[in-house]
């Protein structure tokens, strides 16, 4: 299946493609090695993602490239993506996925975290994005401030998991 946009990857390089709803939310999550290392397990195994609770379905227990995710929102949305990057590392770790036939956006999301030199660990989430399905260009208008939440919401759960 192929993405269904043209600017695959533009979250890693921050150069955001115009003509997208844009998003980038960055909240500290923990402090200190131990704070990243438990926070990048769980970014990178989907433990956030599942403790959301957003319902997943995996090709791989593993965020890694070309892996397939589809997310399932209450139990009728069905949103197909493939993870485009991910990266490990001493100062950051995290993914992005971009959108496949069937779902109801196009566009991209990362989530990346970062072990800042003062000992912050942060997790930025970004996103770009535009209606697809004709329902979803009905709730357009509603599509950021969800976005938004969704992404606070990762950051908080983050948050308790890197405890």
């Amino acid at each position: 299946m192929s993405f269904t946009y043209a600017e695959v990857g533009a979250t890693r390089t921050g150069d955001l493609p115009d003509g997208y709803q844009k998003l980038r939310v960055s909240r500290v999550v923990g402090h200190g090695p131990e704070a990243y290392r438990k926070a990048g397990e769980a970014l990178m195994t989907f433990r956030m993602h599942r403790r959301i609770p957003v319902g997943l379905v995996l090709d791989r227990p593993r965020a890694a490239p070309d892996g397939l995710v589809t997310v399932r929102l209450a139990g009728v949305i069905k949103a197909p993506c493939r993870i485009i990057w991910t990266v490990e590392d001493e100062t950051e770790t995290g993914w992005a996925y971009g959108t496949l036939e069937g779902h109801p956006e196009r566009g991209e999301e990362s989530f990346l975290l970062e072990l800042r030199p003062d000992g912050a660990v942060t997790l930025t989430v970004t996103a770009f994005s535009r209606a697809a399905h004709p329902l979803a260009r009905l709730a357009e208008p509603l599509i950021p401030a969800m976005q938004r939440l969704y992404a606070l919401r990762c950051c908080a759960v983050l948050r308790r998991l890197a405890r």
